[in-house]
């Protein structure tokens, strides 16, 4: 189903999205993701991080997740991008089986939208924990190191106190 324009915000909204991936060619999927985003309709991609591989979180039975952060312009509401982003995760053999943290081919966070504070069933945003992973600080101080994350304080300021936990850029 695609979103009606009046789901379409009149202004465009800067939006900081994190992309991760640790199946199936993980820089490729974070790539063709990133090519995809750029394609939606409403969408403009203003900037992208480097490559990161970070250890998985939650099951350690997993192979290592490659990360990036990508900002955008949108006019699209939030609800309207985050149908776009599940259906691009889908179109990238993601599944949702329920388990928290465990592998994906992709997954796509609505990290920032705006100065918007959202907090429903399908959507919270400033993404919880964005505030203590590296693996979206260190990439979006890549992008927007004065940015401040609302409640938290800068993304450069947040990173000085995040530990790295074998964080590293891919080159």
């Amino acid at each position: 189903m695609t979103p009606s324009l009046s789901e379409t915000t009149a202004d465009a909204t800067l939006v900081y999205l994190g992309l991760g991936s640790n199946l199936a060619d993980p820089v490729g999927q974070i790539k063709s993701a990133r090519h995809a985003i750029a394609q939606i309709p409403g969408v403009e991609e203003l900037a992208c991080s480097s490559l990161y591989r970070s250890l998985p979180m939650g099951p350690q039975d997993q192979p290592d997740y490659i990360n990036a952060v990508m900002a955008i312009s949108t006019r699209l509401s939030p609800s309207a991008l985050l149908h776009y982003l599940q259906a691009i995760e889908k179109a990238h053999g993601r599944e949702r089986k329920g388990q928290r943290w465990g592998a994906r081919t992709l997954d796509v966070d609505i990290l920032l939208y705006g100065g918007q504070s959202i907090d429903s069933p399908d959507l919270i945003v400033p993404h919880p924990g964005i505030a203590e992973r590296s693996f979206v600080l260190l990439p979006l101080s890549e992008i927007a190191p004065q940015l401040v994350i609302p409640g938290k304080g800068t993304v450069i300021d947040l990173l000085v106190n995040c530990p790295l936990l074998g964080l590293q850029r891919l080159d």
